[in-house]
């Protein structure tokens, strides 16, 4: 299998810190606004963002959460395999605050449709917006677009982007893989 690098660890390294930048621009001292990691793999780039955000500019007190979106999804029924729900943790009031939706990558829209759904149980947020690594622009089932992406990448169907970060896959890198082709009949 043949598998493209889209992003090496140092552009991955430039990429967070312009995103950090983008995100003071719009919320200066994040007061009202917190930060909730899409599981399970939202998590990871969340808490990069709020790590740079804390460390290397100086915003202090920053919310973090974490959704977990399984049975708010539209497919979840669909699968023979038991779905596995990762945990939530939103340990504060998510009324009338801003929220910044993160995820490694936007692909068709349902997650983030399923997000919308779930983050209304622990209240009504002023508004939302929606943090991105990778953009798949052209895989769009729903019309839902970020408000900051890392990198748009026009991946076709039968290719798939891998985010690998240092704190679980030993490095951070951004690969385009090609998916298994079923054989036709001809």
């Amino acid at each position: 299998m043949s598998q493209k690098i889209l992003l090496t660890s140092k552009e991955v390294d430039i990429i967070l810190n312009r995103l950090a930048c983008q995100l003071i621009e719009k919320h200066l001292d994040f007061s009202n606004t917190i930060l909730i990691g899409i599981q399970p793999r939202g998590t990871y780039l969340a808490e990069r963002i709020k790590n740079l955000l804390e460390t290397k500019y100086n915003t202090n007190k920053i919310a973090l959460g974490y959704l977990d979106i399984t049975f708010f999804r539209d497919d979840f029924r669909r699968t023979e395999k038991p779905l596995e729900a990762n945990q939530t943790k939103i340990d504060f009031l998510v009324e009338n605050k801003k929220v910044i939706f993160i995820d490694d990558v936007l692909y068709t829209g349902r997650s983030i449709r399923s997000a919308l759904t779930a983050i209304q149980s622990f209240g009504r947020p002023a508004e939302i917006e929606l943090l991105v690594l990778i953009d798949r622009r052209f895989s769009r089932h729903l019309p839902i677009q970020p408000d900051y992406r890392g990198r748009q990448v026009d991946a076709i169907n039968n290719e798939k982007v891998i985010v690998s970060w240092k704190e679980n896959e030993g490095e951070d890198a951004v690969f385009l893989v090609p998916t298994k082709q079923e054989p036709t009949n001809n």
